[in-house]
């Protein structure tokens, strides 16, 4: 594999020093006697937090970075979308993750934080799964309206005739329901009720704080845990989580009639209908909830990097510079993800470059 491209030493040391105390960093100068060219004078710890569904991306991110530039260390706590949004305007991070782009009041507060302009980048595409745990049932499919009907709390058991209808020659258990759904200010929140809104005739707005029923649970690592723990439960939450749980997955329909089951693959055709435009400096992809997309599992959401522009951004986006090369992007097929699609790609390696 190619070791990626990435910000200079000379160039980002320079930076380090004159950002160090605004950019959420540590920075301890090494100055020895021994310097050498392969042990850069500074070592630095560039923080982040927030989106919990970017975390096997991050933690993957992570250490690859660290092998290829050891002198720059990243950390990443998957604290939920808000929670990363507010520690990052607060002043505490270099960056934050977040599922939904950041609203007018987050904004501003955020520019305010960064004496300038904070930068949303699209980064990570996060299959969303609906993980269930029915020992006797292999393969399930469900509606938007089904979804819809389970999380509102109006479908109550499994072999509930609705569920039925989309799962001919299944043998549901006769046992109740039991879903979960995220207590923390969650991204993955907004985007299934969004997903349901649009498709499946959900009766709230959208929104990253939990409105329907059901047990809430923090981070989508605590849901996976909790429908690995709990027999007759489904939840939602980041592709990764079902994988490493080992959680089965329902095939969701989409706007063509399609149920599809979730892969990397299938999640990446969702975006052929998506609509990229430009925000402050950054860039915003627009799903297309009705769009029929032969093949795409509709569930899908977008994980966000937000970082300041200028000298003040420079410790995040010398990291962000090799999450958007192609050895970063190659890595999130194997956790789970879906790399970003070429011309999405180059607009954000576009902005990575005039944001400094």
């Amino acid at each position: 594999m190619a070791k990626p491209t990435l910000t200079t030493w000379p160039g980002l040391l320079a930076a380090l020093t004159v950002a160090a105390s605004a950019a959420g960093l540590t920075a301890t100068a090494l100055l020895t006697h021994e310097q050498t060219p392969q042990a850069p004078p500074v070592t630095a710890t560039v923080s982040g937090s927030g989106s919990s569904a970017q975390q096997g991306a991050m933690d993957a991110w992570r250490a690859e970075f660290r092998r290829v530039h050891p002198e720059l260390r990243v950390d990443y706590r998957p604290t939920a979308s808000g929670a990363g949004i507010a520690e990052f305007v607060a002043g505490g991070t270099a960056f934050a993750g977040s599922d939904v782009v950041m609203d007018p009041h987050q904004q501003a507060l955020a520019d305010r934080r960064c004496r300038g302009r904070a930068v949303n980048l699209p980064m990570v595409i996060g299959p969303v799964a609906l993980a269930y745990n029915l020992p006797s049932v292999p393969r399930l499919r469900l509606s938007p309206a089904t979804l819809t009907g389970i999380f509102s709390g109006r479908v109550t058991r499994w072999d509930a005739p609705q569920i039925a209808a989309e799962n001919p020659g299944v043998l549901l258990p006769h046992r109740p329901i039991r879903h979960f759904h995220r207590s923390d200010d969650s991204g993955t929140s907004h985007n299934l009720t969004s997903y349901l809104r649009a498709a499946g005739g959900w009766p709230y707005r959208p929104s990253s704080r939990w409105t329907g029923s059901g047990a809430g649970v923090k981070g989508s690592g605590g849901i996976a845990a909790a429908v690995a723990q709990t027999e007759g439960s489904i939840g939602y939450m980041e592709y990764g989580f079902a994988g490493d749980a080992r959680l089965r997955t329902a095939s969701l329909r989409n706007p063509a009639g399609e149920f599809v089951a979730l892969s990397p693959e299938s999640a990446g055709r969702a975006l052929d209908g998506a609509r990229v435009s430009g925000y402050r400096g950054g860039l915003v992809v627009t799903m297309d909830q009705r769009a029929r997309t032969r093949g795409a599992y509709p569930l899908v959401l977008i994980t966000y990097e937000i970082f300041c522009s200028g000298r003040a951004g420079a410790p995040a986006r010398a990291f962000l510079d090799y999450t958007a090369s192609d050895a970063g992007q190659s890595y999130l097929a194997l956790c789970g993800y879906a790399p970003l699609p070429q011309d999405l790609l180059t607009r954000v390696r576009a902005r990575l470059g005039v944001t400094g």
